[in-house]
């Protein structure tokens, strides 16, 4: 497999998606968004799993929103405030409102320790995307020259700092939020270690 091989739906949903993560994301976290459809989308292919395109891009640069300064929410955590963010930004898209829910599951769910992929194939997808990414979780999923393509393309520019920066923060001032539970499991410690930064 190639990175040629993994393409962005044309919808004009996927587009504004692209619009909006480039307008609020840092670049590193863009990077990141980016990064995490092209594993998701690369893996659920090689698997064999069925996944809507639009639902899984859209999802993916958008899964971070509630990090940003613009959108991070005080009354909940940031995967929370990432779904009420996309939920409104599909309703804008003109999706019917079942599919702008399914919006804000898949966000939710990539936060998630287990997504069923039979009932859920994008959060699935997703949880198993941003894992890698960050905490270098499944990183045996793709060759090392996918893997190097992909960073060469989108290089990670500090996400790790960043990142745990974001999650410490969050951690802080929301301690029942998925955040707050995983800088108590130790994600500091993997995302500092994580291969794609070696």
């Amino acid at each position: 497999m190639t990175l040629d091989m993994i393409k962005t739906p044309d919808t004009p949903a996927c587009a504004t998606a692209l619009e909006v993560a480039t307008a609020y994301c840092s670049p590193a976290l863009l990077n990141h968004s980016v990064r995490a459809h092209v594993w998701a989308a690369a893996y659920g292919t090689a698997q064999g799993i069925d996944f809507d395109p639009e639902l899984l891009y859209v999802s993916a640069l958008l899964h971070d929103i509630g990090l940003t300064p613009e959108f991070d929410s005080h009354t909940v955590g940031f995967d929370h405030a990432g779904g009420h963010v996309a939920w409104v930004f599909a309703a804008g898209a003109g999706w019917p409102a079942a599919r702008r829910q399914r919006l804000a599951d898949v966000i939710v769910a990539h936060m998630a320790n287990d997504v069923d992929v039979r009932t859920d194939p994008e959060g699935f997808l997703l949880e198993r995307s941003t894992s890698l990414d960050i905490s270098g979780r499944y990183t045996d999923d793709f060759s090392a020259a996918f893997k190097a393509e992909v960073l060469a393309r989108h290089p990670r520019l500090g996400i790790a700092e960043e990142f745990l920066g974001c999650f410490r923060d969050q951690a802080e001032r929301k301690p029942t939020s998925s955040a707050a539970a995983a800088m108590r499991g130790g994600i500091g410690e993997r995302v500092l270690t994580n291969a794609l930064d070696a």
